[in-house]
């Protein structure tokens, strides 16, 4: 018998929730507001542990009551009302819905906290409606943390409700605002639809993976007789990309390249400007003959407009997944928009604007089921935050870019500022560059926003014991107040990620890193190990700079104030921290560690992100004297290459074990008796290189970068490494590259060749030789 064989893949980005369960996190320091009938359920996940969850109801004779879930007062609701009075995004749109549904936050007046407040990860709190209510649900917090506090984590909620969906029913993200019209675009259509100069457009993919094509067009123009719309090649080629996304580079031109709309918002991440919207001709040729198409349905709803028709409209398709693979081809995919997900643009001008659901039923390019599109107009007072969703993982929820506490100081010396790991940083200062910030690091000082990397509070009595074994390096050699670089891997070796653990206190521990998931990942090894332990994101509550350069411990001996107990900076070795405060006993409270990522006596200096811009202030009038200078990306990578340090993607991935990312160091398999995850691979791996990083210096001034492959001298064919990263160095003025390469390949002076072009019609020289090419004695950072 043949059996028979079903596609049914693991598809994690696309959770499919039943007609009668909904799926809510509340963030931390944030509020949901739900309603509920008799008979509906709701389960709390405490995802990090730690975390109680404040939890009122109003009753449906509109009385604050917590009768509709059995339970009488505990508390007076103090810690949800000052949640829902705050500016915090998620609190605005919890209190408007609760207004929407016909209560004010000074009513609330009682309420119980679930949990205790040593609740576990992933514990679980369950609470039965027995009549109609207005439920909402908090998650407060501590959020000053540089000592001993716990900041605020995630709750999730699941909803069951009694009644299940029915047909056509759908769920929607609650409304950023009250919205000034709502459109529902049903699958297989399109509607049109008019905006002001100003307007917000929200386009809400409601069930995951559907195209929605737009196009904008000047409603002054129209009303002139003359048809101007977006113009999406003007638009790739002003903006320099396949499609605008949030930040610099944003905007949607016309054909006079004057702009039209701006994206203010983008859940996904996943767009296409080269197709057309969908053809009669597509379908015909695919023998479905009269199938709806989204050019037919534009020229439909845009007739009232007396817009000339079109067999192929050109658009911006939202949520199609489309590229261009190396063979020259646009090829596509199904979407990777997920239920709920949104792209929101602002309008530049008066504008006519419509939107399709996609008919495409032919193919992946819905998801092999087309469904349906909503639209929301916005009129707000003041613009929305801008940001592109960063998820931590697949089935992660997205978060949108924020900015960090130093983000004031920062956006007042720049406009130019970029999304990265999911915070907006500087990409380049006003009257500065890179060579000038780089030129100031390496001789006077520099400040740099630091506030992107991932911190992480590991406590309990087996805190130590967890990252003895996660973590390659010796953690049970750590004193309180001493840091240690090491590297995470997985079970088979190759890198999680890398990063420095902290050692707080005996059973207190604080790892930073540059990966958000290494959090999660701590979580299931705790679990898997029965260790009890708890790991609470800080990223949000500690927010850092780096102040690097000859001159920095000369800065900071101004501002830096330690008690009686805590090394002061002077006296701060390298890999050391402190607990301070800034100027006097009364000041802010701060770390101060001696660590950095440049190659230069450095500190890094950590504070919660309300006294962010006191800190940042501080240490820039400290350093007038030294000319200090703001530093971003483009000259950190300056700096770190030089020094031969790694970063994640370029030097190290899942399948690079430390050795061949260049710090083995980081692997003391002889001294460190202790198992630990991945040490019996990277025994194997280490008596069997395959790869090494190495040096390279490169002829001419061509420069080399991420992703150029590696050939033997003499014109050899074979590929045998590539380029992880490249510069020009001022100092050494010399042109220089780190690479991971075969080891038959990397000894000292070895020629090579690296391939431009195609890798073979254009080949530079170089030879193999030592790193860090900069201070190999690493005399500079220990002076």
């Amino acid at each position: 018998m043949i059996i028979p064989r079903l596609t049914k893949p693991y598809e994690p980005g696309l959770p499919v929730l039943g007609d009668d369960l909904e799926n809510y996190l509340v963030s931390p320091g944030g509020s949901i507001t739900l309603k509920m009938e008799p008979n509906d359920e709701v389960k709390i996940i405490n995802l990090e542990g730690l975390q109680q969850a404040e939890i009122i109801t109003f009753n449906t004779k509109g009385k604050c009551d917590l009768s509709p879930i059995g339970y009488k007062k505990e508390h007076s609701g103090d810690l949800t009302k000052k949640i829902l009075t705050s500016l915090d995004e998620s609190a605005v749109i919890a209190s408007n819905k609760l207004r929407l549904l016909g209560h004010e936050v000074n009513e609330i007046d009682q309420s119980i906290l679930a949990f205790s407040k040593n609740a576990e990860a992933n514990s679980i709190e369950e609470f039965n409606f027995q009549d109609g209510a207005i439920c909402i649900i908090s998650a407060p917090g501590n959020f000053e943390i540089t000592h001993d506090d716990i900041p605020a984590s995630e709750l999730r909620v699941i909803v069951k409700r009694a009644r299940k969906r029915a047909e056509g029913e759908f769920l929607l993200p609650d409304p950023l605002m009250d919205p000034v019209e709502e459109i529902f675009v049903n699958r297989y259509t399109a509607s049109s639809y008019e905006v002001k100069e100003g307007d917000f457009i929200q386009i809400i993919d409601i069930y995951g993976r559907q195209c929605s094509d737009f196009m904008a067009f000047d409603a002054d123009k129209l009303q002139q007789g003359k048809e101007l719309s977006i113009d999406t090649t003007n638009s790739r080629y002003l903006m320099g990309s396949a499609y605008p996304l949030p930040g610099l580079h944003s905007k949607y031109y016309d054909e006079n390249q004057i702009p039209m709309v701006e994206v203010y918002r983008d859940t996904v991440g996943r767009h296409d400007t080269f197709g057309t919207a969908c053809t009669s001709k597509f379908y015909d040729d695919l023998g479905y003959f009269g199938h709806p198409n989204c050019s037919d349905n534009f020229n439909k709803v845009l007739d009232k407009f007396t817009l000339r028709k079109r067999l192929g409209w050109g658009a911006i398709n939202l949520f199609y997944n489309t590229a261009i693979d190396a063979n020259n081809a646009l090829i596509f995919d199904e979407p990777w928009s997920r239920p709920g997900d949104y792209v929101m643009f602002k309008a530049l001008k008066d504008l006519v604007c419509v939107s399709s659901a996609c008919p495409d039923d032919v193919d992946a390019a819905n998801g092999w089921n087309p469904t349906d599109i909503f639209v929301r107009i916005y009129r707000p007072n003041k613009p929305f935050s801008k940001g592109v969703a960063y998820r931590m993982k697949a089935d992660a929820e997205p978060k949108l870019t924020r900015e960090t506490g130093f983000h004031p100081r920062v956006a007042s010396l720049t406009e130019n500022i970029v999304e990265y790991k999911g915070f907006w940083l500087a990409s380049n200062y006003n009257n500065y560059g890179a060579l000038q910030e780089y030129e100031a690091c390496r001789e006077r000082a520099i400040i740099m926003d630091l506030s992107a990397l991932r911190k992480f509070e590991v406590r309990g009595p087996d805190a130590e014991e967890l990252l003895q074994r996660t973590c390659t390096r010796n953690i049970r050699k750590l004193s309180v107040g001493q840091v240690v670089y090491t590297a995470m891997c997985y079970e088979h070796g190759g890198m999680l990620d890398d990063g420095t653990v902290f050692k707080m206190t005996h059973d207190n521990f604080r790892w930073i890193c540059g990966d958000e998931y290494c959090g999660e990942w701590l979580r299931n090894k705790a679990k898997e190990m029965n260790l009890k332990v708890w790991i609470k994101s800080s990223t949000d509550n500690l927010h850092n700079v780096a102040v690097q350069g000859p001159r920095s411990r000369e800065i900071l001996n101004k501002i830096i104030w330690t008690p009686p107990h805590q090394t002061p900076l002077k006296d701060l070795e390298w890999f050391r921290f402190t607990v301070a405060r800034l100027n006097t006993l009364d000041g802010i409270p701060l770390m101060v560690s001696r660590t950095g990522y440049t190659g230069e006596l450095g500190y890094e200096i950590f504070c919660h992100p309300s006294k962010a811009t006191e800190v940042w202030d501080a240490v820039m009038e400290a350093g007038k004297e030294f000319n200090i200078a703001p530093m971003v990306l483009d000259a950190l990578d300056l700096v770190r290459i030089e020094a031969g340090l790694i970063f994640a993607n370029y030097e190290f991935d899942d399948q690079t074990d430390p050795f061949e990312a260049g710090i083995g160091f980081t692997v003391p398999l002889k001294s460190k008796e202790d198992d630990f995850i991945g040490k019996t691979n990277l025994i194997e791996r280490k008596a069997n290189p395959q790869k090494k990083l190495v040096g390279l210096e490169i002829e001419g001034n061509e420069i080399c970068g991420h992703g150029d492959c590696v050939h033997p001298g003499n014109n050899g064919r074979e590929q045998i490494g590539i380029i992880t990263s490249g510069m020009k160095s001022p100092v050494l003025n010399k042109n220089i590259a780190l690479c991971r390469m075969n080891v038959n390949y990397s000894e000292i002076d070895t020629e090579v060749e690296i391939g431009k072009l195609d890798g073979h019609q254009k080949r530079i020289k170089a030879k193999v030789i030592a790193f860090p090419f900069y201070d190999p004695t690493k005399s500079r950072v220990r002076a």
